[in-house]
């Protein structure tokens, strides 16, 4: 067996009409589907990348890292102006941003969902991978992607 790809991320939340309208409104996923349980998110590449189904409760927060998911990444772009034209549109809409990082290869923002699920919106700013795989293990440096 091979994996081909990671095909999509299923998350269990705590209030589905929020959780939906920030994929859809705030990061811009296409949304296909919801009704009263369930939310589905394609961004074209495949038949769905992301569900959301609601349980309810409330969203337990980390004070320091436990074993389990630490982010999602979601690409936005293809260069640095992406990832800078990605900040700002999160600054005006007013998300968080928890940090910031200059991967190389890639240029990251990183933010939370209502739900507190850390996401890393990313800019592919190199192909520095593809000659050397390692490329991505290279130190993380300061990133400022503001004006």
């Amino acid at each position: 067996m091979q994996i081909k790809e990671l095909g999509h991320v299923v998350l269990y939340v705590s209030n589905l009409k929020r959780l939906a309208d920030f994929y859809r409104d705030t990061l811009g996923f296409h949304e296909i589907h919801r009704d009263h349980v369930t939310a589905l998110f394609s961004s074209g590449r495949t038949h769905h990348e992301l569900l959301l189904i609601e349980i309810g409760g409330t969203p337990s927060r980390k004070e320091h890292p436990v074993p389990g998911l630490y982010h999602i990444g979601f690409k936005i772009g293809d260069s640095a102006d992406d990832a800078k034209q990605v900040y700002q549109e999160l600054i005006e809409k007013g998300v968080q941003i928890i940090g910031t990082g200059d991967h190389t290869v890639t240029h990251s923002i990183y933010t939370l969902d209502p739900d507190g699920n850390e996401l890393e919106l990313y800019a592919d700013v190199s192909d520095e991978w593809k000659r050397d795989p390692r490329a991505v293990m290279k130190p993380v440096k300061r990133l400022n992607l503001s004006k």
